[in-house]
């Protein structure tokens, strides 16, 4: 299963995703490409260092989301590198029908919260500020309804009350570095 990540930043998850790669924990899978919305971040230097094609592609001229020619650089190059799955770890975008229909069925992303709760930007915040006693991350199939989609997979993370937002975010990130690259495996082992 040929895997294309999607990113905006750290590229924390991706590096997860990598190094499960690295170590024969990621199923069938490969990652074939690193695609970035903004330049000179950190994640761009995860593809020299695995020895994958790692790219910055202009998402000009929105800044949220992904439409007319920018989607469609999006979806050329994911098309080229002949992508089975795209995996959005952390990209920050919305993306639109075009990119939807273009890869119906074969995208996911990684959520820092227990969806359906906290859905849409700040979630580790809101939890915190919430005061539930549980979050933690959620790996869901991708549709036009943001955080929406049918839930793949999730781990849970208790809110100790000697939690920060900081330590609350470590704890999340360190769930989704476990769950991500494990959906993916079962995603990979379940392919025909």
């Amino acid at each position: 299963m040929r895997v294309v990540l999607l990113g905006s930043g750290r590229g924390s998850n991706a590096e997860a995703i990598l190094n499960a790669q690295q170590q024969g924990r990621l199923g069938r899978a490969q990652v074939v490409g690193i695609i970035t919305d903004h330049p000179g971040v950190r994640m761009l230097e995860l593809g020299p260092r695995f020895g994958v094609p790692a790219e910055f592609i202009d998402p000009a001229p929105f800044k949220t989301k992904l439409e007319g020619e920018a989607e469609q650089r999006y979806i050329a190059a994911i098309r080229a590198l002949q992508a089975d799955l795209v995996v959005l770890g952390g990209f920050m975008r919305v993306l639109k029908p075009g990119f939807l229909n273009a890869f119906a069925g074969r995208i996911i992303n990684l959520h820092p919260s227990l969806l359906p709760s906290f859905p849409g930007l700040d979630a580790i915040g809101q939890a915190f500020r919430h005061g539930v006693k549980y979050t933690g991350c959620t790996v869901h199939e991708v549709n036009a309804n943001v955080d929406g989609g049918r839930i793949l997979d999730q781990e849970a993370v208790r809110i100790e009350e000697t939690d920060t937002e900081e330590t609350l975010a470590a704890k999340i990130h360190a769930a989704e570095h476990r769950l991500l690259p494990a959906v993916i495996a079962r995603l990979s082992l379940q392919q025909s």
